[in-house]
């Protein structure tokens, strides 16, 4: 049914939710998973980046935190590399988390619009299948802070399956 799945990861709380579909469905079919990190070129503000305690998805903070914590204080390509590299952190700690599973991984860390990069990768790639969170906002906050994932579902070629954030759970 699949054989190739992607699921692009910014390692927040949906993320992981939608990572355990992702087993589930590259289990039940013998699929390879192609983790997918976006280092968003257009929206700095919007970066989540891995603290480098090898604490996997649970470390996650905002790049403004990282500058408290570090000194960072690199903008612009600076900014982008550290995002890569953190980005390759990322993608590296899903594939342990799939190889625990049994399931195969290809990962890949790109720059630009994360929609777009989304589509693309998916193209390229020729997935079967995308596999992301939705924060499940609604009214103002989904006009104001727009949704990678509808952009992503409105766009594909391929479905696109989307994992809601239960309630009470932790939303970043």
């Amino acid at each position: 049914m699949y054989d190739r799945i992607l699921f692009p990861t910014d390692g927040s709380p949906g993320a992981e939710a939608a990572m355990n579909q992702t087993i589930d469905l590259a289990s039940l079919c013998g699929a390879t998973v192609h983790v997918l990190y976006v280092a968003d070129s257009e929206n700095e503000v919007s970066h989540m980046v891995m603290r480098d305690d090898d604490t996997g998805f649970s470390g996650m903070v905002k790049p403004d935190e990282i500058e408290r914590e570090s000194g960072m204080t690199e903008t612009g390509s600076g900014r982008m590399d550290e995002l890569e590299a953190a980005g390759t952190k990322l993608v590296a700690a899903a594939a342990d988390v799939f190889a625990d599973h049994d399931v195969e991984t290809v990962t890949s860390v790109r720059r630009g619009n994360p929609y777009r990069a989304i589509i693309d990768y998916a193209e390229d790639a020729d997935v079967d299948l995308v596999v992301m969170p939705t924060h499940g906002r609604r009214g103002i906050d989904r006009f104001l802070l727009g949704s990678v994932t509808e952009k992503v579902v409105r766009s594909a070629d391929v479905p696109v399956l989307t994992v809601r954030l239960q309630e009470g759970s932790e939303d970043s």
